[in-house]
């Protein structure tokens, strides 16, 4: 796969992560790469003395600098409901505080196949809902939302060219060997052909899930950007040591 990344802006050697701009089929994205067997890569959903979400990038940041650690990335990570909690599957630290939902419905959660982000020691994956369930990996942090994007090199069945279902959209793809992420956001609305085709067909992913449209977030210090608006729920980061 040849890799085409437009102009990387930041590059952090204590994440392995870069980001930048990346130009796709008239249309602009904000793309996040890294290697996942040396970043450590967290999701994020509560605090864990009050139990309330946390909601926010600035409280995530809080709560890291706490324990003497950083934020250095961080986005919206999966669908949620009004009370911020995860719509799908949800693991922590190895703790599940949600199952697995295999069932279709309305929404694009439920536009089957949907699938789950799974972050695993040294590795990542993007694994179909139903593959999932049959065979999890051994997954540290997990979240699941939908639609897919890619599966198995090919777009979404139920995608449409010309749809005029158009948002910013953020999701995640991962290389087929677990060791590269790419995180998404596109800068303009765009409809979910678009948005799959970015990671078919310039980021090369093989599998890749859609996290959220409309209320999609991104967090990089490192290009002064911090997006706000409503509470969220799901939240995946890159976290780092203080002062790196």
């Amino acid at each position: 796969m040849r890799w085409l990344f437009a102009l990387f802006m930041m590059a952090s050697p204590a994440a392995a992560l870069d980001c930048g701009n990346v130009e796709h089929g008239g249309q602009d994205y904000t793309v996040c790469r890294f290697d996942a067997s040396k970043a450590d890569l967290r999701l994020f959903l509560n605090d864990p003395g009050s139990g309330k979400p946390l909601g926010s990038f600035r409280n995530v940041e809080t709560l890291l600098a706490d324990e003497g650690l950083t934020l250095e990335f961080a986005m919206n990570a999966g669908m949620y409901h009004q009370d911020r909690s995860p719509v799908g599957h949800y693991v922590e630290k190895g703790d599940e505080a949600r199952g697995v939902i295999t069932s279709d419905g309305p929404g694009n959660f439920g536009l089957l196949p949907n699938g789950i982000f799974c972050i695993g020691d040294g590795f990542a994956q993007v694994i179909e809902t139903r593959r999932y369930k049959d065979d999890p990996p051994p997954c540290v942090y997990a979240t699941q939302s939908g639609p897919m994007l890619v599966i198995d090199g090919e777009l979404h069945p139920k995608f449409l060219k010309d749809s005029e279902s158009t948002y910013i959209r953020n999701g995640v793809g991962v290389s087929g060997d677990g060791k590269t992420v790419w995180f998404a956001i596109s800068e303009d609305a765009v409809n979910f052909h678009s948005f799959g085709s970015l990671f078919r067909d310039k980021l090369g992913t093989p599998q890749a899930l859609y996290f959220d449209g409309n209320i999609s977030r991104l967090y990089v210090p490192g290009l002064k950007r911090h997006d706000g608006g409503f509470p969220m729920g799901p939240i995946v980061g890159v976290v780092a040591p203080a002062g790196n």
